[in-house]
């Protein structure tokens, strides 16, 4: 595949990062904090007990599902929403939402695309209406977002990555439990890794886009059935 993470910041219009900014706080109003994408089982089964634990997990989810699924494909709708060519973003906001391969996951993704496509309506400065009431995955309405605020796509994908990291990092902090400091720590270590994870997305082919997170898929599936939960995935 050709490069489609293009831009940097020396080119961006000079509000670019603020509304990067406002698109990966933890005060967008999504509902993003509900969710643990399978954590609270790892946690429960002795899987995640501690820091380490805690990174090894996070390391390996951002590395092998966010990285070769998310990633890739946001940059691809990224381009779409460039060109505006709208079959193209129906098409890999379809692939995304089929690669979901549990029903909470699945939910989580419809869950967020929809508050993201409400959160902009009410903006009122970019047009997601017709996502209102349709199937919309998050990456879907958050790069539409970043294209009309002019947010080049390597930023794009970076921002994805660091509002994941942070929030499953919340979401250790709460659960194994971690101290602030400790989360901190995790924190620091998840973005040292970021830049190869972003630049090894633009590199992949298509036909290598998907998750292997095998155990996140499993905790998640167990997770529907778990007695007591703090969060929704």
């Amino acid at each position: 595949m050709a490069s489609t993470i293009t831009g940097d910041w020396t080119h961006a219009a000079p509000q670019a990062l603020l509304r990067l900014c406002q698109l990966v706080s933890p005060a967008l109003p999504v509902g993003a904090y509900a969710y643990s994408q399978g954590l609270e089982l790892a946690v429960h089964a002795g899987w995640v007990f501690d820091e380490a634990t805690a990174y090894e997990w996070l390391s390996g989810v951002s590395r092998c599902a966010v990285g070769t699924l998310d990633l890739p494909i946001l940059a691809r709708l990224h381009s779409a929403w460039m060109h505006q060519d709208e079959i193209r973003v129906a098409h890999w906001n379809a692939r995304l939402l089929a690669a979901r391969d549990t029903a909470e996951l699945r939910a989580e993704e419809r869950h967020l695309g929809q508050a993201l496509a409400r959160v902009l309506c009410e903006l009122e400065s970019v047009h997601a209406e017709r996502w209102l009431h349709t199937d919309a995955a998050f990456a879907t309405l958050f790069s539409l977002a970043a294209v009309h605020w002019h947010i080049p796509a390597t930023a794009t994908l970076t921002g994805y990555l660091w509002a994941w990291s942070e929030n499953q990092m919340l979401a250790a902090v709460k659960l194994v439990p971690l101290g602030q400091s400790a989360g901190q720590r995790l924190l620091g270590r998840l973005i040292a890794a970021m830049p190869s994870i972003v630049a090894r997305a633009d590199v992949l082919a298509e036909e290598e886009i998907a998750t292997g997170a095998w155990s996140q898929s499993f905790a998640s599936a167990l997770h529907e059935t778990q007695y007591s939960r703090l969060f929704r995935s």
